[in-house]
């Protein structure tokens, strides 16, 4: 498993595998280069941040000032929405954490600072997955496993019951968002969610934000909630090394009080709300906190 990882890896960060000659075959042994030249699986240099980082592209996010080292922009080690989840919670020290879509695992690295007993991040982006592993090393991440794959089996098939799932940008990237919010609702008495949503007087027709979104709408039934999903598509932009959406091309976003609704039905009666952007350049967006005050209802 780990050696196919790696040859994944190779492949998509644009190394050339090393070939052996057969028998009775010869070959230049330097490869038609200088016997002395480095080669390309290897880093001539000190080790340093910036080699590891280096190894994978498309870095979206910033490392903190103390590594020294350049990645992406954006700098969430300093996110203001992690602490305030965790005020939402209280103390996660010793408690059981999951973490949907890493991303980079710069909010894992928030995260692990609190000393939970784990944090279980998974991840299904290779190359996101390979930059989570490589912030856990810079950055001395302890109590994390990041895992590789799609995390809706993990929720559906795990007896691990979590005392708080994290999900930040993942909700609008699922195909069927609703489902999501209920096989959380199967794992954890308390949930945080950061989401884009649809809404129609913050996003009115002839708003760029509307672009990506096919203008189809498709409604689910949720205990009795009739639920409008509004479809949205990348447009290539799932071609990009830096790309972080969702595995399908195609995926729904909610209406704020649906997701709210949702919630409620599920049995969570402690809901709390923050960072209401109705005018966030990608769409509207907020954060949720909701938490079950009778546990496992």
């Amino acid at each position: 498993m780990l050696a196919r990882l790696l040859r994944t890896a190779s492949s998509l960060v644009g190394f050339e595998p090393l070939h052996r000659s057969g028998p009775g075959k010869r070959r230049n042994s330097s490869g038609g280069r200088r016997a002395d030249a480095v080669l390309d699986q290897y880093v001539d240099a000190m080790p340093c941040a910036q080699n590891a980082i280096d190894v994978v592209p498309g870095w979206n996010l910033a490392m903190p000032p103390h590594v020294g080292a350049a990645a992406g922009d954006t700098p969430l080690y300093q996110d203001a929405r992690i602490p305030w989840c965790l005020e939402q919670f209280g103390s996660i020290a010793g408690r059981k954490v999951l973490e949907l879509g890493p991303l980079e695992g710069m909010h894992t690295y928030l995260l692990d600072q609190q000393q939970p007993a784990f944090i279980h991040a998974i991840e299904a982006n290779r190359l996101a997955f390979l930059r989570c592993l490589i912030t856990k090393e810079l950055l001395e991440i302890k109590h994390a496993k990041f895992m590789l794959g799609n995390f809706l089996p993990w929720l559906e098939q795990t007896d691990v019951r979590y005392d708080l799932i994290v999900a930040s940008g993942v909700l609008y990237h699922m195909s069927n968002p609703v489902h999501l919010l209920e096989l959380i609702g199967q794992r954890s008495d308390a949930v945080y969610l950061w989401t884009h949503c649809f809404s129609e007087q913050a996003m009115p027709n002839g708003d760029p934000r509307r672009e990506a979104l096919s203008g189809e709408v498709e409604a689910i039934g949720f205990r009795g909630l009739n639920v409008p999903l509004y479809r949205r598509g990348y447009h290539n932009a799932w071609k990009a090394k830096a790309f972080c959406g969702g595995m399908h091309d195609r995926h729904y976003w909610m209406e704020r009080d649906d997701i709210l609704r949702i919630l409620g039905l599920l049995g969570f009666d402690d809901i709390r709300m923050a960072h209401d952007q109705p005018d966030h350049p990608n769409g509207p967006a907020f954060s949720v906190f909701a938490r079950r005050s009778a546990p496992g209802a």
